[in-house]
């Protein structure tokens, strides 16, 4: 009985623990997001003397000059395009780079593995320069694809991993009866394969969509037309004319950050069961 009694004094304990990390994680995650989202409805007064409470006085106002905008809708549409592309071209190119590292046994693979790898180590910023040279010779500057395809450069060597990880942990007896029964390399990754990988296939591009949204550098370096401007320039040249307009300034940020935290809640299942596929067989 005391064994028992201690065993679930324990499980209370653990229990407890877990309730209050929780909460002071998510506290930790929330509380910026809705001092941000609660100080584009104050005027700038109140932001200042009351800068984390409710609003004294609310001003929807705020937002809706933003929505009902072109600049806002234009930056939106400019962020999705390249972020569109940007996971396109990443889940296809993983997808296909991956299944032939699980699958296909040729010379040189282990190679070519660990070089898509080496790319984790080294991030966007630091080939800027041979980057911004090499678009340049390309022709690409102040265009989309001169920000989508290095994206999907650095995109691709977690992405192959992910891939590769989770390919690995699909039943060998389903891709041997596949063999048996006449079926080639090309038709079990489009039939079977991919069908199988929805949730990897949405972690991947959940991963390359939040990538790409938030990324400033690249667009900064080979754009240098506003109208093709994504949203983290935007809120760089909204900050510019409305310096002292902080409440403007929190009520854009508000309005840019909700498609990501949209999207990764409607797949956050997608997400978790993806990234735990591959962690039991590498």
């Amino acid at each position: 009985m005391t064994d028992m009694a201690s065993s679930a004094r324990t499980a209370t304990g653990t229990k407890i623990y877990l309730y209050v990390s929780l909460t002071l994680i998510a506290a930790i995650v929330l509380v910026p997001l809705m001092t941000t989202a609660l100080g584009g409805f104050k005027d700038l007064g109140d932001l200042r003397t009351n800068p984390f409470g409710l609003p004294a006085a609310w001003h929807p106002e705020n937002y809706t000059d933003i929505l009902f905008g072109d600049r806002y809708w234009r930056q939106m549409m400019n962020s999705l395009i390249i972020a569109t592309l940007t996971v396109c071209l990443t889940v296809s190119v993983s997808a296909m780079a991956a299944f032939t590292f699980a699958h296909v046994k040729f010379f040189g693979a282990g190679f070519l593995l660990n070089y898509f790898l080496i790319g984790l180590m080294f991030p966007a910023a630091t080939a800027i320069l041979p980057l911004f040279i090499r678009i340049r010779d390309l022709g690409l500057l102040n265009s989309y694809w001169g920000v989508v395809l290095p994206q999907v450069a650095f995109g691709l060597g977690m992405s192959i991993l992910l891939f590769r990880n989770y390919f690995r942990n699909l039943p060998e007896e389903l891709f041997q009866a596949a063999i048996v029964d006449g079926c080639g390399y090309i038709r079990f990754f489009w039939h079977i394969s991919l069908p199988l990988s929805r949730p990897i296939i949405a972690t991947v591009s959940i991963i390359s969509f939040v990538g790409s949204w938030n990324s400033y550098i690249l667009p900064l370096i080979m754009l240098n037309s506003e109208t093709m401007y994504p949203w983290p320039l935007g809120i760089m040249v909204y900050r510019g004319e409305f310096g002292t307009a902080w409440q403007l300034v929190l009520a854009f940020i508000t309005l840019t950050i909700m498609p990501t935290i949209i999207v990764f809640f409607l797949a956050q299942k997608h997400i978790i069961a993806g990234l735990t596929a591959g962690a039991v067989k590498s």
